[in-house]
Order: structure tokens, then sequence, then C-alpha cells
């Protein structure tokens, strides 16, 4: 009986030794520790729903200490674009004088693009789109058509092969009006049909030339930096 105590009273000295030399490596919770992880547990891509597009990454880049680039004069910039002979040179210089963030080159790309959407606009009768791109003498005329084609019940389908071409062709700024035009030359495929599906006008299979020269205008003082289109004309 006296050996049981003993050895009771042994193995509960090492106990305790081993629990104190535990708690001095481990240390003590303070209860600011983070919870536990599971680093088993599928971590789920962040989705559109969580105001990320789906794949994205939470690394947001740095930006750069690239300094300003400087911005070329208004000659420099139409050099190559247009011809200092053309009747677009001289109303384009005023333009750039008095709205320097006009950018030629950007112009043109914006006006291939509106060009493109205000064909199809019309095609289809998107008066919304095209009440935001024409003025409104423009789209009073646009919607006419489309009313007088929706009456006869007839349906315009329009396909886009190509645009060859967009350059100026003429440019002035009346006080502070500033007027552009442009001339584009495309391919389309341009068929109307009747309310029997019956082709009236164009060929499905044939891709059509077609030349257009539209008229954009812009006050150059206005906070408004769209650009709405005034006069067209087919040639």
């Amino acid at each position: 009986m006296q050996n049981f105590d003993v050895l009771t009273l042994v193995f509960l000295g090492l106990a305790i030794f081993v629990i104190y030399k535990l708690r001095s490596v481990l240390g003590q919770r303070t209860g600011t520790e983070k919870p536990p992880q599971d680093m088993f547990v599928r971590r789920e891509a962040p989705s559109e729903s969580d105001g990320q597009p789906a794949g994205a990454s939470n690394v947001v880049p740095l930006p750069t200490n690239r300094p300003p680039q400087p911005v070329a004069e208004p000659e420099a910039q139409l050099s190559g674009l247009v011809a200092n002979d053309s009747p677009a040179f001289a109303g384009l210089m005023q333009i750039m004088q008095s709205d320097p963030t006009f950018d030629p080159r950007e112009f043109l790309s914006g006006a291939r693009s509106a060009y493109e959407m205000i064909v199809m606009a019309f095609a289809q009768g998107d008066r919304r789109t095209l009440k935001d791109l024409l003025s409104p003498e423009v789209y009073e005329g646009f919607e006419g058509a489309i009313k007088d084609r929706e009456g006869r019940n007839e349906k315009v389908e329009t396909q886009f092969v190509s645009i060859d071409k967009a350059d100026y062709s003429d440019a002035l700024l009346r006080v502070k009006n500033a007027q552009v035009t442009v001339r584009f030359l495309s391919k389309l495929i341009t068929t109307t049909r009747d309310a029997n599906g019956a082709v009236i006008d164009g060929n499905p299979d044939k891709v059509t030339d077609v030349t257009d020269i539209w008229t954009f205008s812009r006050d150059v003082t206005s906070r408004d930096p769209n650009w709405r289109l005034v006069a067209t004309e087919a040639a």
C-alpha cells in the first residue's frame, strides 16, 4: 500500500511537470486569437453577385508614376489624317483650339461606332437608341419612317459586313457650335420584307456598297461630351 502511494506521488509529480512545460511552450489563450480555420474547406471563387466578375483577383493594381504625356499641337494631330488643303482642315483646327479635349482620331473611331449603331437601330425600330444619338429634327425624320414601315407591317433586316472607310469631309465652328461631317464607305446586306415575309426590297444574298455623308454636332462649351447626328446625305 505504501509502495502504491509512493508511485502515485511520483506519477502525479511528473504529470504536473509535463503540464507546466506545455503551458510555458504553448502559452495561454487571451481571448483575442483568431478562430481556427479548416484548411480543407473549399474556398468559393468570387462571383458576379459578390461585386466582382467571376475569376477576378482581389489584387489591386498600384498606380504608376508615369508623367503625363504631352499633347501634340493641333496641326500635328491632323498630320496624315486630313490634308492641309482639305475643306475640313481649317474647321478642325478651329474646333481643336476651342476644345482642347477634341481628338480627331478618337472622334473618327467614335463616329464609326455611332454610324453602325444608328443604322442598326433604325432597321430594328429602336427609338430609344436613336433618340440618344440624333438631334430632334433628324430623329423626327427617322421616327416617321419607322412609323410608316410599321403601319405597312414591313420588317427591315440589315447586316453590317464592314465599314471600309471613314474620313473627314468637312468641319466648321459657328460661335460655340462645332459641326463635323464624315464620309462613310460601308458594305451592308439589307432586305425589306412584307407582312408575309416576302422580299420587297433588297437582297438577302447580296452585299451592297453604301456611301453616306453624315454631319455630327456638339456645343464645345457644354459639359455634355456627346455628339449628335444633325444631318444625313446619301452620296
